[in-house]
């Protein structure tokens, strides 16, 4: 079957939804998957921050925000982007170096897309969800000694509800101190460059795709940024309707916390090498 339009999409899901209900809660007046809190968020109107500065990575942002899309169908959300200024913010990637004392490297000419940024972080309104995306942006204010974002986080991290790091927006994450004493992972392929000298007593997991401890949860590299979104939004509204808007997007995410192939791939210290690289995802819900 083609879908013509969203909508049309979006209308089937509207249709699926009651025996997804009744799949997901094994029966028709079953409540399984069904909490307080699942309840009480499903009712209120969520507030979802997104932290992106000049070289933010694509995904870590767009893909996270196809499933918070797809869901605000049926939850209320709100969205803010937050940048150093309101405007145009480009992906492209800054002039940095690879290594200390290596000269920068000018990236002119790669692709720019750009977001329009709502507010700064100045005057960012109170968050639920606050996202902190990556990108070789982080990796340029890193070498330059800026706290921007570091800055943002420590102001407004008592007062989250839970704070995602994606890939390389773990590094702010880190320096900024909110992972001290914490489990948490990264960005794969740049792994030792994450985890090397930020943060204190931080328990790097080597093999996980996502982690959560407390309020914080950590992403693995780019495209782990939708599974841990995946994985976010089923804690707080539960499996429907959002298994089915996963089917509906047709996105099979990673459902397994603790394995994460691509630490296999890069050769992570410390890794589990035991299990499969293949077969890792399937559709949810079924």
């Amino acid at each position: 079957m083609r879908f013509n339009s969203i909508k049309q999409a979006v209308a089937l899901a509207a249709c699926m939804l009651p025996s997804a209900f009744s799949q997901a809660s094994g029966g028709t007046n079953g409540t399984a998957d069904v909490t307080p809190n699942t309840e009480f968020n499903a009712m209120r109107t969520m507030s979802v921050g997104f932290v992106v500065v000049p070289g933010w990575e694509i995904l870590d942002v767009f893909g996270p925000l196809e499933i918070l899309f797809s869901l605000s169908y049926f939850n209320k959300m709100t969205l803010s982007i937050i940048s150093p200024e309101v405007g145009l913010v480009p992906a492209g990637v800054p002039p940095h170096s690879f290594a200390a004392g290596l000269p920068k490297t000018d990236y002119g000419y790669v692709l720019t897309p750009q977001i329009q940024s709502t507010h700064t972080f100045a005057n960012a309104p109170a968050l639920d969800i606050l996202f902190v995306a990556g990108g070789f942006g982080v990796v340029a204010l890193d070498q330059e000694n800026s706290t921007i974002i570091e800055d943002f986080i420590i102001n407004r991290f008592p007062r989250v509800e839970y704070i995602v790091g994606i890939s390389l927006g773990v590094v702010p994450l880190a320096k900024a101190g909110i992972l001290n004493g914490k489990r948490a992972t990264t960005n794969k392929s740049a792994w030792s460059y994450v985890t090397t000298g930020r943060g204190s007593n931080v328990s790097w997991v080597p093999s996980a795709r996502w982690v959560q401890d407390g309020k914080v949860w950590t992403s693995s590299g780019v495209s782990a940024g939708l599974d841990t979104t995946y994985a976010l939004l089923k804690f707080l509204y539960g499996p429907e309707p959002l298994d089915t808007m996963m089917n509906v997007i047709e996105y099979a995410p990673h459902i397994n916390p603790s394995w994460d192939p691509y630490a296999v791939v890069y050769n992570v210290t410390g890794a589990n090498t035991t299990e499969t690289l293949q077969d890792c995802v399937a559709p949810v819900g079924l």
